[in-house]
């Protein structure tokens, strides 16, 4: 578990900035949280996504392009990291226990749509945004690759639970 808070850690520092202004940058850190969430319980995935997040309230640079403190969750882009805890606790109930592809990569789907919805219903509300200025700099920008890493983390889990034993 403490392994995968420091991958969680290192995740947001592998990026590709958007061509919009202002927008953050499309990270590794939903693949990470998608596999933790896919490996773990609800307990585990909430206490390795907590000890991350906690990490950065205290000031360690762990967020996105080395972000750190209370102010950063505080900014428009910032539900889409308040919202990881609460993807640690579902998404382990809706994948299951026991391992089915299909299953899984619905589950992580699901989990990447509800990290970009209610992300982009922070942006809309913290800049004041429309819903179609919200849904095309908050959400649309993100889905693509959002959905490719589920599907991808969804599909690594059978190799990833090999290694863990």
């Amino acid at each position: 578990m403490a392994m995968f808070a420091a991958i969680l850690c290192i995740s947001a520092y592998i990026s590709i900035p958007l061509p919009l202004p202002g927008a953050p940058h499309i990270t590794m850190l939903n693949f990470v949280i998608l596999l933790i969430a896919l490996l773990f319980s609800s307990g585990e995935s909430f206490l390795i996504i907590l000890v991350w997040l906690v990490l950065g309230i205290l000031g360690l640079p762990v967020f996105i392009g080395g972000g750190a403190g209370i102010g950063y969750l505080m900014t428009p882009y910032g539900g889409y990291t308040l919202v990881f805890p609460l993807i640690g606790l579902l998404l382990p109930v809706l994948r299951g226990k026991t391992y089915h592809r299909f299953r899984y990569t619905i589950a992580a789907v699901a989990g990447a749509l509800l990290i970009d919805l209610i992300g982009m219903f922070w942006l809309m509300a913290a800049s004041h945004y429309s819903l179609e200025t919200g849904f095309l700099t908050g959400f649309l920008p993100f889905l693509p690759l959002d959905l490719l890493k589920s599907v991808i983390a969804a599909q690594i889990v059978p190799a990833f639970r090999r290694i863990m034993k």
